[in-house]
């Protein structure tokens, strides 16, 4: 992260405090809800319609592994939850998922030594850093196996991110979909691109 100024660095660090503080006390809770359970189905939709059989899965913004949790193991070979928080990888660690490993981690700086059939923005692009978007990109896209699946999943517009992932030349959109809710103001953007 030495593209960020001390001062970005500073927040970052900021947030991944905050996010601890927030899943010590339960406050993302509400990821495992209904209402939030649209837009797990649709990840799960695009991974079984666009991966390969039993995907090897990396989730970024993994969180306390609710999208794992989602999957039965005869889904995929191996997953792996990769989040920023301590105390969400802790509670992910906890649920003691099948074929699976938590990883506390950055994604402005983590490179997995593995490939993946399938990796995730679980909710997590539109968090990096605007300077190290392109680089974080290229960088996970680079970890797909021949043939992999991206799947993006942004919270409302994410307009910035989109443009950067539908312009990359690495990518070729598979699908692309509005996931609505009962709540008008509550919806996500949720992508499916294939490695080229």
């Amino acid at each position: 992260m030495a593209k960020l100024s001390l001062i970005d660095r500073f927040h970052h660090w900021r947030r991944k405090r905050r996010w601890d503080k927030q899943y010590k006390k339960g406050k993302w809770d509400y990821l495992a809800n209904e209402r939030e359970a649209v837009r797990y189905h649709k990840i799960i939709e695009y991974i079984k319609t666009y991966g390969k059989a039993q995907p090897s899965i990396m989730d970024l913004g993994a969180g306390e592994g609710v999208l794992n949790e989602r999957l039965k193991d005869f889904d995929y070979s191996q997953f792996t939850n990769v989040d920023y928080s301590a105390a969400s990888i802790e509670k992910a660690k906890a649920k003691n998922l099948p074929k699976a490993k938590s990883l506390v981690a950055d994604i402005h700086t983590f490179t997995p030594e593995e490939q993946f059939d399938v990796i995730v923005f679980n909710e997590a692009f539109y968090y990096v850093h605007l300077d190290l978007r392109q680089e974080v990109l290229d960088r996970f896209i680079d970890r797909l196996k021949p043939n992999g699946v991206l799947i993006v999943s942004i919270y409302k517009e994410g307009q910035d991110c989109w443009d950067l992932i539908n312009a990359s030349p690495k990518l070729k959109q598979l699908n692309f979909e509005v996931v609505n809710t009962d709540r008008e103001t509550t919806y996500w953007k949720v992508g499916a691109y294939r490695a080229i």
